[in-house]
């Protein structure tokens, strides 16, 4: 595990670019030095990993020794062995976060499919449960944009999650989500099956470089919709812009300025790119898992079938039996899950 993490290497760049920060004029140029701080504290993270495994590893070896010497007990050899084997695990699921793209903050949006109301109503509980997910883990939320439903729910939602690792813990949640369930919207009380779409976007940072010809743009405003006041709704500050080589779309009306809007959607775009490149890169992996079940944009991923009491992950074959739980944010295990299975299909 010290030659995946690359720990030896790590702590010399550690050591290397901490010798920078020492620099009188290091902050001289800000861009520069945070650049380099980020850096570092990427290297510590995977080091302290590390480290943090190793001891408890060593705590149980001396713990054994201790008991070969009758100085410690059998119960306390195996509580400290079954402590040390879960951090084992846990490093090695992190392993599989080892792509430059999977440390990014990402972008996740929520649309409702066929179904009205009922996918509407889905859509929300949804966007509820990936905020609760933020929430326990640590996670930073900034709402994007919201389309709300007709009767309930929500037509769409776009959320900013920031942290580490967030695109990288979350990547494997694109697809469709089915939930069957008894309908609290039909009279009859009959059961219901209803589908929302996610997607999730990495959100590049200034160590990626994605260059746009400003001819390939294709601009519209118009005027914002929602909340925001008076303002919003009278001045066309809201932005679309098409890239017309790919057909990709991004819009913004966060901001009552125009030219703030136009900047956070050539963000969005570039995210866009950035995950079309990603999903280049990727095809010769995919054409090799054709004939299996396949993760791509649009295809059902999950069940959420609330009256029999299970989700499952229709790619990993992962199921639990409280639904409430999942829907409450607990979803880590289903995320382990999906990434550890395509770790072993690229090994």
């Amino acid at each position: 595990m010290a030659t995946i993490f690359d720990v030896p290497n790590r702590k010399m760049k550690i050591e290397d670019k901490e010798a920078f920060t020492l620099d009188p004029d290091f902050w001289n140029d800000p861009k520069r030095a945070e650049s380099i701080l980020k850096e570092i504290k990427k290297h510590k993270y995977w080091v302290e990993i590390f480290e943090e495994t190793e001891q408890y590893v060593e705590d149980t070896a001396i713990l054994y020794e201790y008991y070969k010497e009758e100085e410690s007990t059998e119960e306390e050899v195996e509580e400290a062995y079954q402590i040390a084997v879960k951090k084992i695990e846990e490093m090695e699921f992190r392993a599989t976060l080892n792509k430059k793209e999977d440390e990014l903050d990402c972008i996740l949006q929520i649309n409702a499919g066929a179904g009205g109301t009922e996918s509407c109503d889905w859509s929300a509980m949804l966007e509820r449960m990936y905020t609760m997910y933020a929430e326990k883990n640590g996670y930073k939320l900034r709402l994007l944009d919201r389309q709300e439903g007709e009767v309930a729910g929500i037509k769409s939602v776009e959320l900013e999650i920031s942290g580490e690792f967030a695109y990288g813990m979350l990547k494997g949640e694109n697809g469709v989500h089915r939930l069957v369930r008894v309908s609290p919207f039909n009279s009859q009380g009959k059961r219901m099956t209803s589908f929302s779409s996610v997607f999730v976007h990495p959100v590049i940072d200034d160590t990626i470089e994605i260059n746009i010809n400003p001819s390939d743009l294709k601009w519209d405003t118009y005027r914002a919709s929602g909340a925001g006041g008076q303002h919003v709704n009278k001045t066309e500050s809201a932005v679309r812009v098409t890239h017309i080589p790919t057909g990709c779309v991004t819009d913004c009306q966060e901001e009552r300025s125009q030219h703030l809007n136009r900047e956070k959607a050539i963000q969005k775009l570039k995210n866009l790119l950035y995950e079309l490149e990603l999903q280049k890169q990727y095809a010769e992996r995919d054409k090799v898992e054709a004939g299996k079940m396949k993760n791509e944009w649009g295809s059902q991923i999950r069940s959420y079938v609330l009256d029999d009491r299970w989700v499952k992950d229709l790619r990993s074959g992962y199921k639990v039996h409280n639904p409430d739980a999942v829907l409450n944010g607990d979803i880590g295990e289903f995320l382990k899950s999906v990434l550890m299975m395509n770790s072993l299909k690229m090994d």
